[in-house]
């Protein structure tokens, strides 16, 4: 649905993005995570067909998406900061996106004012931040949109309307095939949503997978062993990180989860256990193995 091939940016001196390649399929929900100043946001708007690339290519749905109109119909861009035109309400809003999407739904613009209890004649710059975020939400889905691009998006949303979002987004990739891209800095919500996973780092991508198969080969383990660790047991192990708890040994390791809980029994520990490991821990390690590291990454 979304290629990217080789596509860079630079902003006077600054190289934002640099040679960065992606693709992303139709009907799945990419999270894109990064550093801050990775060049998330350029990318994002650069799918969104705001920014043009200095080199390279972007397509969507097949087609060239700066100053495409056709496809630009089919594509919302939510960014971290909303912008709303100056004294609207939520009614002259949608009668703009109504103007602007051939695909908009005014029936379930109605339906949806029950997930976003706002009165629509209710001018937004008024509103709080999270209702202002709200108000997007609505829109975005009364527009039905097949690629929805959002920055940072529940920033500002309490927990409730968090998971309606959610619900929302979810339902619509399952019923209408749509293709969302999100990048958050709230990792735990990502993990929730995303089924790909791209890291972007000082503008380069430094991994791109399923989410799932990121997961498959690093593993959190905690061991105890009768009179310490011994001395030949981590030789054995990819440890990509190791702290010492007491007389638990907490471990991040890569390799094969049969082959490592093999290789462990083998030294007959008293506790042993492969801990859930969250995506945050993953993003953490993936930023520490180039050198933005942090100190206790195991939580």
């Amino acid at each position: 649905m979304i290629d990217v091939r080789h596509v860079r940016k630079e902003f006077a001196d600054v190289e934002a993005v640099k040679d960065v390649s992606l693709h992303i399929q139709r009907g799945s929900i990419y999270g894109l995570l990064g550093s801050n100043g990775a060049g998330k946001t350029t990318l994002l708007k650069m799918m969104a067909g705001i920014y043009k690339q200095d080199s390279g290519e972007i397509f969507v749905g097949g087609e060239p998406i700066f100053e495409n109109t056709t496809m630009k119909q089919k594509l919302i861009f939510l960014p971290d900061a909303l912008y709303f035109f100056p004294q609207t309400t939520i009614w002259q809003m949608a009668q703009f996106y109504k103007d602007v999407y051939p695909s908009w739904n005014e029936e379930r613009f109605w339906r949806l004012q029950d997930v976003f209890p706002i009165d629509v004649h209710k001018k937004i710059h008024r509103m709080s931040k999270g209702m202002q975020r709200q108000a997007a939400f609505w829109l975005a889905f009364s527009a039905m949109p097949e690629v929805l691009i959002l920055d940072e998006p529940l920033d500002g949303l309490d927990a409730v309307m968090r998971q309606k979002v959610k619900n929302l987004l979810v339902q619509d990739v399952a019923e209408r095939n749509m293709t969302v891209v999100i990048s958050s800095h709230n990792l735990r919500e990502v993990e929730d949503l995303c089924d790909h996973i791209g890291i972007l780092h000082k503008g380069e991508i430094i991994v791109e997978k399923e989410l799932d198969d990121l997961k498959a080969d690093v593993h959190k383990i905690q061991v105890a062993f009768r009179g310490g660790v011994p001395t030949a047991f981590l030789t054995g192990l990819h440890v990509v990180y190791q702290e010492q708890r007491g007389s638990v040994l907490l471990c991040i390791v890569r390799g094969q989860k049969e082959r490592v809980e093999s290789y462990i029994h083998q030294f007959e520990p008293v506790i042993f256990d492969v801990l859930p490991l969250t995506l945050e821990e993953i993003f953490v390690y993936e930023m520490g193995g180039i050198g933005y590291a942090i100190e206790n990454i195991v939580v």
